[in-house]
């Protein structure tokens, strides 16, 4: 499987850079939901997660993810 780097940009993953799958057109998945991108779980494995869509390829090679949405319980709770 290929995989793209991308740089989250806006809320609480700004400026993180992480490497997920590409899709057929060698870009990101236009959605992706993060779970506590700045540390491990919360105790009993619920906390916020944050949706981003994909954006446009970065100069630097890879490809943007912008910040959309935060579900205080997580996307499936």
């Amino acid at each position: 499987m290929a995989e793209v780097r991308v740089r989250f940009v806006g809320g609480p993953a700004h400026d993180l850079v992480r490497t997920l799958p590409a899709e057929a057109d060698g870009g990101p998945p236009p959605r992706w939901v993060l779970r506590h991108p700045d540390g491990p779980a919360p105790a009993g494995g619920t906390g916020p997660d944050h949706l981003y869509e994909r954006d446009r390829p970065d100069p630097a090679g890879g490809w943007t993810m912008r910040f959309v949405h935060t579900y205080p319980l997580g996307a499936g709770e």
